[in-house]
């Protein structure tokens, strides 16, 4: 079994070794959520005293049910709404696949730097992005790298239409 270190090293290199790899590892489930848990203790440390963010505590708790969500998300976008003839997973896949896809997400640490801020979180979502893309490459055995963007666009569409009818009315209740 591969050091867990050296996972998330090449997870951010974007190295689709990798992600194949965990995807086929079914005992890296652990890792992917290591990986998920310490990308948001990262942000929510990288936001402190930041108003309107949550904690590192409440990051954890938010990120861990994203990620479920977002694996089980793109596991359903990919498997029956875009497969490919070659096509064959499960959510399990995705959840390891795109645990480690969050492995960028460490660099948020360095948001608490004030002036580090501004280019750590869009170089994080950007490199999020192109990792998330190759992750759900890699998961759905897909030949097409247009595929899986197509994957995690409407997938992004989509969680964020459901997050926002979910948390919206909650943050204006509070602030009438």
């Amino acid at each position: 079994m591969a050091s867990f270190m050296d996972r998330v090293i090449r997870a951010m290199r974007l190295d689709v070794q990798l992600y194949e790899e965990v995807e086929a590892d079914q005992s890296a489930t652990g890792q992917a959520m290591a990986v998920v848990v310490l990308s948001a203790l990262a942000a929510g440390i990288g936001h402190l005293g930041r108003p309107f963010m949550s904690g590192p505590l409440a990051m954890i708790v938010i990120s861990l049910v994203g990620w479920v969500i977002w694996a089980s998300l793109t596991w359903l976008i990919g498997t029956k709404l875009l497969p490919e003839p070659e096509t064959k997973a499960n959510v399990g896949e995705l959840l390891r696949a795109l645990g480690f896809a969050s492995a960028p997400g460490l660099i948020r640490v360095l948001g608490i730097i004030p002036i580090l801020r501004w280019i750590v979180v869009p170089v994080v979502v950007v490199w999020s992005i192109a990792a998330m893309v190759i992750a759900v490459r890699q998961a759905l055995d897909y030949k097409s790298t247009w595929r899986a963007i197509a994957v995690v666009l409407i997938g992004a569409f989509v969680y964020g239409f459901v997050l926002r009818l979910v948390m919206v009315p909650g943050m204006h209740h509070g602030m009438s």
